[in-house]
């Protein structure tokens, strides 16, 4: 990947170094937002989500798919953050939000409800009057990977991304959830980098294990949690449950003490 501060003309969006110098150029979560939906550094994630988003699926034949990076969704002033895997070919890649518009979103976004984090408890389209308070949710990988499984170089490329999104959120953030093992094992080294004190050997993914975090330098600390990812594998199998998700994520907005937050549609 190119040097962010190297001198010469932008990264073009589809070169590989495209994330690293637009993400340390952001000021602001809105700006980086934008920035990630111009990117085209992946060939092989931007061929595969914009086949998906001309062909569609049966049932969605009168959607016009987005079809592009999903950036993260939430306030700019969340104290809580959810970190997934990536955009579902028929759910984000198709209404342009994380967790919006299939059975995964459907799942999360209830427990968030239940937990008083969101407006209502389905998420079916932008402009669908959802409020997230107090809580952020965004990805490592920003677009809709066949089968599901971004490659390592992939995840590598579209890592400043996440990184900045920590930067920005800054000292406010308190409590960071990984939704499954990808997340887990892409968080830990982006909190290295962004000023953590991560333990070496890096602590195995489970649902429920507790990590908390020093800040080099001092300040305050950061709890980060694992959870099983609400894919239909995990819910339809059992592995994850509602009251499973309702009480890991009740924690975690214990930990992030979201008493306030500024509600985002």
């Amino acid at each position: 990947m190119g040097d962010p501060g190297a001198a010469g003309p932008p990264p073009r969006t589809d070169d590989d170094a495209f994330p690293a110098y637009q993400a340390a150029r952001s000021g602001a979560l809105g700006e980086l937002d934008t920035r990630i939906t111009r990117c085209r550094a992946c060939p092989r994630l931007v061929a595969w989500r914009e086949q998906v988003a001309a062909t569609g699926r049966a049932a969605y034949r009168d959607w016009e798919y987005w079809g592009k990076p999903v950036a993260g969704f939430g306030p700019a002033d969340a104290t809580l953050l959810l970190v997934g895997l990536a955009p579902a070919a028929h759910g984000g890649n198709r209404t342009g939000r994380m967790f919006t518009g299939d059975s995964s979103g459907d799942f999360l976004v209830a427990a968030l409800h239940t937990v008083g984090l969101a407006s209502q408890p389905r998420a079916t389209h932008r402009g669908d009057g959802l409020e997230l308070r107090g809580v952020r949710v965004t990805a490592p990988v920003h677009c809709a990977p066949p089968d599901n499984r971004p490659t390592p170089s992939e995840r590598k490329t579209c890592r400043p991304w996440l990184s900045a999104e920590l930067e920005l959120l800054g000292p406010r953030l308190r409590t960071v959830v990984a939704l499954g093992a990808f997340a887990w094992q892409s968080l830990l080294p982006v909190l290295g980098e962004t000023g953590w004190r991560v333990p070496r050997p890096r602590p195995a993914f489970g649902h429920g294990t507790h990590l908390t975090l020093a800040r080099t330098g001092g300040g305050r600390e950061l709890h980060v949690l694992g959870s099983y990812h609400p894919s239909q594998r995990n819910t339809f199998t059992g592995l994850l449950t509602a009251p499973m998700l309702v009480d890991l994520l009740a924690r975690a907005a214990g930990l992030a003490d979201l008493d306030g937050g500024t509600p985002q549609a």
